[in-house]
């Protein structure tokens, strides 16, 4: 088998649509490339190999995670390397374009391919003279290349045009080439959707639309008329990486609180985000509490909808584990943990304590409202129900006015249509039913057609 057969374990993080790579250097070393700060998955890929990480890397100043590089600095001695012109402030290798590291039998050259941020590296793994791979990071993924409107709408042109130079530079490489980007399917850094998470030089340039626009101002307008809306965590969390985020020691603690204490959160600013699933959420709920069902996208959701300077209670089931519900807010900067409700619901109804209920029905019984579709932009271009109201999740607390009166809440399944529900009901509205379905199930049962207009 090849290299990337035998030593190169990708790790998905299947919420965020990210990879991170553990490079097995066959010394019982290993470099990690774009490490996320929860580092579970790693280290257990690490321990099964009989591998240390001695070499962390980062392809750019992410937006979208935490990194992981100065934790595992501190946890196994890894050396830190990344762009010498990201200013970080915590002790690292600075590369610059064409610098090369000695991994020990194999070598890593730097690449500079600014677009997605402005201190972009790619990153070459050579053996000998010959290129195995490149570690795109956020320049040339699958399918496509990532966002450049992350600094601001008075930068995106200018690095939609710095995009454009960086993958015409990785398109010179071999055909055979492996692509190994961090950003993917799912990620909000990117644009297209798709299994697929690597690919080869030769692979993109037959098939990767932006590498076929004619000129410069083509693949310019290609790529920002695929940009969407994003996480407003984004607009934090560059900064954090650029001076490091802190070190923790071990699974940072959720402490158990009581009825009590939950009452008394909403006075000090806090939130309950209630992280059962959505059914449960829907047969009784704190008042007022927020329903982020803690499933692979809960970190998104968590960081799209509340502030990071607010504590944060959490109300689980027993059978969900709450060292994942720290894990994924920690790694996009969430640490006011103020705790988890001991006992969960029926503690809280067990002290006196009031509970609402949602209408959670199918499509054959959710009656026929105005049908609100709180799906992202592309999914609803793709195939809404027709006459449908649409208003991203993101948007819904400060669009709850816009919402109409008795409203069926619809997403794809319906679990982002009850968190759409629970943000309106923070708002006084009780008149909303949550459809356990998508807009295919309703368009059938009530007749109506789905439109792409």
């Amino acid at each position: 088998m090849g290299f990337a057969d035998d030593h190169l374990v990708p790790l998905v993080d299947e919420g965020l649509g990210n990879s991170a790579y553990l490079v097995d250097l066959g010394d019982n070393r290993a470099l990690a490339i774009d490490a996320s700060r929860d580092l579970r998955t790693l280290h257990a890929a690490a321990r099964r190999r009989g591998v240390r990480v001695a070499f962390a890397a980062d392809t750019h100043l992410h937006a979208d995670f935490l990194s992981g590089a100065v934790q595992l600095g501190h946890d196994t001695g890894a050396t830190v390397l990344a762009s010498a012109s990201g200013r970080r402030g915590f002790p690292h290798t600075g590369l610059a374009d064409g610098d090369e590291v000695d991994l020990g039998g194999l070598t890593l050259r730097a690449l500079l391919t600014p677009g997605h941020t402005d201190e972009h590296l790619s990153f070459l793994l050579l053996d000998g003279g010959r290129v195995l791979g490149v570690f795109t990071g956020g320049s040339l993924i699958v399918g496509s290349a990532a966002r450049t409107d992350l600094l601001g709408p008075e930068r995106t042109d200018e690095l939609a045009r710095a995009q454009y130079h960086s993958l015409k530079r990785l398109a010179t490489l071999p055909d055979e080439v492996a692509v190994w980007p961090t950003h993917g399917a799912g990620s909000f850094c990117s644009a297209p959707s798709g299994a697929d998470r690597t690919s080869t030089i030769g692979a993109e340039r037959g098939s990767n639309p932006l590498l076929a626009a004619p000129d410069e101002d083509a693949f310019v307008r290609h790529l920002l008329a695929g940009l969407g809306s994003y996480p407003d965590y984004f607009d934090r969390l560059a900064e954090v990486n650029r001076r490091g985020p802190a070190v923790v020691a071990g699974t940072p603690p959720l402490p158990a609180l009581t009825p009590a204490d939950i009452r008394a959160l909403p006075r000090a600013g806090g939130y309950v985000v209630d992280v059962r699933p959505a059914a449960h959420f829907a047969g009784g709920h704190i008042p007022d509490a927020i329903s982020i069902p803690l499933r692979d996208t809960f970190a998104t959701w968590l960081g799209w909808l509340l502030p990071d300077t607010a504590p944060i209670a959490f109300v689980a089931h027993p059978d969900q584990d709450l060292d994942d519900v720290v894990w994924q807010a920690y790694k996009i900067g969430y640490e006011r943990l103020a705790g988890h409700l001991a006992g969960g619901m029926p503690a809280w109804l067990a002290g006196g304590g009031p509970q609402r209920t949602t209408r959670f029905l199918p499509a054959d019984k959710a009656g026929n409202g105005p049908y609100l579709d709180v799906r992202q932009q592309t999914e609803y271009t793709a195939g809404h129900v027709q006459s449908a109201v649409h208003i991203e999740l993101g948007d819904v607390a400060e669009r709850a006015a816009d919402a109409p009166a008795g409203a069926i809440v619809a997403c794809g399944h319906g679990e982002r249509a009850m968190t759409a529900a629970s943000l309106l009901e923070r708002a006084g509205r009780t008149d909303l039913t949550v459809l356990a379905g998508g807009p295919a199930d309703y368009a059938a049962v009530h007749d109506l057609s789905i439109t792409d207009s």
